[in-house]
């Protein structure tokens, strides 16, 4: 029998027998989160048991290394999605130790593709065109610092808004234990500090002179400088 026909059959019996009952979730996410981590199966049970997660509590995104790296990506639209459609609050960007995407090597990996029957000649015109596979299928060297660049181009998106926290973490496939490198808290402050709007620091600048500031909280100012001065026609 296939894998194939395995899953199938079994299907046909989770769905009759009800076992599908102690699954059922809201469509949101109920701890408000979305996950980006990788699709390493090691992480499949371990991740969201590792971090007091179960079925229903959050949106996760998976892919080859827990990596952003394109703005305009499915990983980074799948979060705009998640924030404006589907009630996400927080993101996580979870990636783990002894990761394979540490370790790939495009030029391996060209060279299996071939023994699988894909020629040379489609690899040539694919660069032709102007694709670079090599950065394509590129990994990182460093673990923290993949996850730091993830956390910042989410982050730094013109479509993220700025009330969302972007943690950065990387696991012990082994263990479970999460290592936190970002903690999207504390970039919350700094932006809420860099966000000021220019009528904001206007205020902080007239903060010593009590009666201008008070006619502005008010709306004096503005009321009066709308009313005629006394004599005008």
């Amino acid at each position: 029998m296939s894998l194939l026909s395995e899953m199938l059959e079994h299907n046909k019996s989770f769905v009759e027998s009800g076992t599908y009952e102690q699954f059922r979730t809201p469509k949101f996410p109920e701890k408000k989160l979305a996950i980006v981590a990788c699709m390493d199966a090691r992480l499949i049970g371990l991740l969201p048991n590792a971090l007091g997660l179960k079925s229903g509590d959050m949106k996760m995104i998976k892919n080859a290394g827990a990596l952003v790296l394109h703005p305009w990506g499915s990983v980074m639209r799948s979060l705009v999605v998640a924030v404006y459609a589907l009630r996400v609050r927080e993101i996580c960007i979870i990636a783990h130790d002894d990761c394979g995407m540490a370790k790939i090597d495009p030029v391996q990996v060209f060279q299996e593709a071939h023994s699988r029957g894909v020629s040379t000649r489609i690899m040539n015109t694919l660069r032709a065109a102007g694709i670079d596979l090599d950065n394509w299928l590129r990994g990182f060297g460093n673990v923290d610092d993949s996850v730091r660049s993830s956390v910042d181009l989410v982050r730094t998106h013109p479509l993220m808004p700025k009330d969302v926290p972007i943690h950065g973490l990387v696991m012990d496939p082994v263990t479970g234990a999460a290592r936190l490198l970002v903690d999207g808290y504390k970039a919350l402050t700094k932006k809420a500090i860099k966000a000021l709007t220019q009528e904001e620091i206007a205020l902080k600048v007239l903060s010593k002179e009590e009666p201008t500031l008070q006619l502005i909280a008010n709306g004096t100012v503005a009321k009066r400088s709308s009313e005629p001065e006394q004599g005008s026609p």
